[in-house]
């Protein structure tokens, strides 16, 4: 069986080796945990299932930490030091917009929830405590999937954090223009994302496209097929609120569910 297991899993691995193995670009992260796509043996493989390694990006990939930190949830989720968490998502689950939040160690940091039932797509974030930090709410007819965040479990205007839309409406890649509630000049984004539907990978940006703070890449492991789950690795930069990154990544997650069924 482990044999068998062993074929299936790398053949069915090495057909996203040419779109998800690290390149020589600068500016395109690298996943060393995505070596177990080659394994020398059926044992080793079901070790390193058994005990897989920590998602750990190379330190060279780590920008120099941001001379002003970057706190739009609170100072409290900012650390002088690059932050590892692991976002987990059950497949099969009545509350959708369901994910636990750990760092590399399984410590619990965050949850969110939602739920098929409401009219509206709303999401909260919270704490390991289970207090809220974030509410966030998709707009209900909107061409570039507009999501509109809030302190706490507010929904009132003058609560608004920040809105997260699609760049353009037409995308063969995810490109998302985040924009502060203070950002009352329309000039541009404070924040860009930039991911691949294909490859469930992201870059994160302070202003435009020019300063990396954060990165996240889908894991693909045994676990997560078994378990039913999608875990998802991010490295968020030194100095850059993570609980902040933790958001953008699950609304980019939500708006690529949408678009993986309607696009």
């Amino acid at each position: 069986l482990a044999h068998r297991l062993y074929i299936a899993y790398t053949a069915q691995l090495s057909n996203y080796s040419s779109s998800i193995l690290p390149t020589q670009n600068p500016n395109i992260p690298s996943f060393p945990h995505l070596n177990l796509i080659f394994f020398p043996s059926p044992i080793k493989f079901i070790q390193l299932m058994a005990y897989p390694p920590a998602f750990q990006l190379p330190a060279q990939t780590v920008s120099a930490p941001l001379p002003n930190p970057v706190a739009v949830l609170g100072p409290q989720f900012i650390a002088p030091y690059p932050v590892d968490l692991r976002i987990t998502k059950k497949l099969m689950t009545l509350a959708e917009g369901s994910f636990a939040v750990t760092d590399i160690n399984g410590t619990l940091m965050f949850k969110v929830k939602g739920s098929v039932f409401s009219l509206r797509d709303r999401r909260v974030l919270l704490d390991a405590a289970g207090n809220p930090i974030i509410t966030f709410m998709q707009k209900l007819i909107s061409a570039h999937r507009t999501w509109y965040a809030y302190r706490g479990e507010s929904t009132d205007s003058e609560d608004l954090l920040f809105t997260v839309k699609k760049s353009s409406i037409l995308q063969f890649k995810t490109q998302l223009d985040v924009i502060l509630a203070t950002n009352s000049s329309g000039s541009g984004c404070d924040f860009k994302i930039k991911g691949s539907l294909l490859e469930r990978a992201c870059t994160i940006y302070l202003g435009d496209g020019s300063f990396v703070i954060a990165q996240m890449h889908k894991e693909h492991t045994l676990q997560s097929i078994v378990l039913d789950k999608d875990t998802f690795g991010v490295l968020v930069y030194p100095n850059v609120d993570f609980a902040f990154i933790v958001a953008l990544v699950v609304i980019l997650f939500e708006i690529n569910e949408d678009r993986s069924g309607d696009d």
